[in-house]
């Protein structure tokens, strides 16, 4: 397989390496994965990130696999294991079930070039969807995020990132208010440091905040990825997106989701059928990363902590993929089951 390269995985001269998101934003270690056991743990540590990109993981990982002598069923039992390690995000299911077809159709030799094209498309498509997203940003504007949906999520630019740098890109000005995003600060820690890497003027907020900036009118679009699209339109995304997406509605604040085709399940009829990962209760008593560990609550106290919600359609104002911007009223005529 032939070198590629993004910010925050590399297949390179016959090696796969993925950048510790967990170690972010104060230190970039690279860590070899070369197992199926390695990307499992990695995924579930959140090293590795992004509805995108741990699809586009796990495939390389199966083609490095496929590189080492794997048989083809050994290699469909890793596929299996892999497809099940993050049970909301559905491009992870879309990019193994295209590596087990290609397995099905040409043998562990396919694997490698069904990788590489996984990658080359996720790259084209975070592209696509920047240009169609920074046609709706108007000069100045005030953007309000959620979670990371940037270089470290994807193969390419990111998604809602994705259009932000492109507006940059444009020449326009704006200003990325960054929500810290609890439990686990995936906006202060790796956002802010895109926005940083980007030169984008941002200002780090709690995710509580939000409401007060809408109501004096400091936000003026919100965009935000997903990890799943239901076919009528609801998503799952970053639990406490759900939250912004109702302040947005009473602020009249346009909410948009930012996501490639990869990202839509027309098999999922609405957002009630999304399968919702819940998380270690130690994320929420605490914090960790590469500033160590820090227990705030006592260790006995229930925790409720699931990794996403769900945002009804009815709250979105639009829909931003790699094929277009897609309104409400296309979504209720089913253009998703389309995709």
């Amino acid at each position: 397989m032939k070198d590629l390269l993004a910010t925050s995985i590399k297949y390179q001269h016959g090696a796969l390496y993925v950048l510790d998101q967990h170690q972010l934003p104060h230190q970039e270690q690279w860590l070899p994965c070369d197992s199926s056991d390695a990307m499992i743990a990695m995924i579930k540590k959140l090293q590795i990130r992004g509805a995108p990109l741990i699809g586009i993981g796990a495939s390389l990982l199966l083609a490095y696999l496929s590189e080492q002598g794997l048989t083809a069923d050994e290699l469909h039992t890793q596929a299996e294991r892999l497809r099940a390690a993050r049970p909301t995000a559905v491009n992870l299911m879309n990019c193994i079930d295209r590596m087990l077809a290609t397995l099905e159709n040409e043998g562990p030799a396919g694997l490698s070039r069904c990788a590489e094209q996984l990658f080359e498309e996720d790259v084209d498509l975070c592209n696509r969807m920047a240009g169609f997203g920074a046609e709706l940003i108007f000069d100045g504007a005030n953007i309000l995020t959620h979670c990371n949906t940037g270089s470290l999520a994807t193969a390419g630019v990111g998604t809602a990132i994705g259009v932000i740098g492109e507006v940059k890109q444009q020449g326009k000005q704006l200003h990325v208010w960054v929500d810290e995003t609890r439990p686990l600060l995936q906006g202060g820690r790796l956002t802010a440091w895109e926005m940083a890497r980007l030169g984008v003027p941002h200002t780090l907020i709690c995710d509580n905040m939000a409401a007060t900036l809408m109501a004096q009118g400091k936000v003026d679009v919100v965009l935000v990825g997903s990890d799943r699209i239901a076919a009528n339109g609801d998503f799952a995304n970053k639990v406490g997106t759900y939250s912004l997406a109702v302040i947005a509605h009473h602020h009249k604040v346009p909410f948009y989701v930012v996501a490639p085709y990869t990202t839509v399940d027309p098999e999922c009829p609405d957002g009630k059928a999304i399968p919702i990962e819940q998380r270690s209760p130690a994320e929420v008593q605490g914090v960790s990363g590469s500033f160590g560990e820090v227990n705030w609550a006592p260790d006995n106290t229930p925790v409720y902590n699931p990794a996403f919600d769900v945002t009804p359609a009815a709250l979105v104002t639009g829909w931003i993929l790699d094929t277009g911007v897609y309104s409400q009223e296309q979504i209720a005529a089913g253009v998703l089951k389309t995709l």
